[in-house]
């Protein structure tokens, strides 16, 4: 478990520190505080990423507009969609993501109804008279005419350890021949062992998901706060960055890139892993 974590920490870059800047004429840049104001919510993150709202953020750019996904627009904006304040990256990351993002040959943007992007949510419940801290992936899915978002997952601490399925010369088991006793011997699996996970297959995951439900339909976990949110994107071809929420004074503000990795072969099964908890 340390390892994978320091490996996903060796991955996850952090955003170097870039002036606010904005469009001026045509093809030239120039600083902006209308330009660099708070990303206040994740659907203009979208739309100032793929350059799809004007620079002061008061006009929705649709095709046909002459800045619609125009490259000094989206340039401008990605360079001030970094968190410069409290992460720090090399300049050559960034300029290698924006110039991949920005190719003439395969531009590249992000949806918003497409796959490759997930939420992450810390909120907190109460399990039997128990605050706990608790993380649930969401993710969108279709939904009649539109979008909906479902739980993928739940992270809950009280689940981490419920089920410790003991391996080789530890592992209690049942004799193959265990049929010509009609099973009589699954007493041994269901009232003499405190480890009956121990008699499934070897494939065997517990769905903690189904548990958790479980226990709400008991009332023995109730819902009290969500603590915060971040959203994970795999939708850049290669790269893989994460976005939080920034509260302070200034224009670098909102909903900005926190984390950056340009990814190597099977760096984003390593990354899903952890943000699933699944190593």
């Amino acid at each position: 478990m340390r390892i994978i974590k320091l490996v996903f920490a060796i991955l996850i870059a952090s955003i170097s520190v870039v002036s606010g800047q904005g469009i001026g004429s045509p093809g030239t840049i120039k600083d902006d505080g209308r330009f660099a104001a708070s990303t206040k919510q994740v659907n203009q993150f979208f739309r100032r990423f793929n350059a799809e709202e004007s620079v002061d953020g008061t006009v929705r750019l649709y095709p046909g507009d002459p800045n619609y996904h125009n490259v000094q627009l989206r340039q401008g904006f990605i360079q001030i969609l970094f968190d410069n304040q409290t992460s720090s990256i090399s300049k050559e990351l960034k300029d290698d993501f924006i110039k991949t993002v920005l190719s003439p040959v395969y531009p590249q943007y992000i949806n918003f109804h497409q796959e490759g992007w997930i939420a992450e949510v810390e909120a907190e419940f109460t399990f039997k008279g128990k605050r706990e801290s608790t993380t649930l992936i969401l993710k969108l899915q279709p939904e009649r005419m539109g979008y909906e978002w479902v739980i993928d997952a739940v992270i809950f601490p009280p689940f981490k350890n419920l089920f410790n399925k003991p391996v080789g010369e530890e592992k209690d088991f049942l004799h193959p021949l265990s049929h010509e006793l009609d099973f009589m011997n699954l007493r041994k699996a269901f009232q003499d062992s405190n480890l009956p996970e121990a008699f499934t297959e070897t494939s065997f995951k517990p769905d903690y998901l189904t548990l958790f439900l479980y226990e709400m339909k008991q009332n023995n976990i109730r819902f009290e706060t969500v603590k915060d949110v971040k959203f994970h994107f795999f939708q850049i071809d290669g790269w893989y960055f994460e976005v939080n929420q920034f509260n302070r004074p200034g224009f670098n503000t909102g909903w900005l890139i926190s984390n950056l990795v340009k990814l190597n072969i099977g760096d984003k099964e390593t990354i899903l892993k952890y943000i699933y908890d699944q190593e």
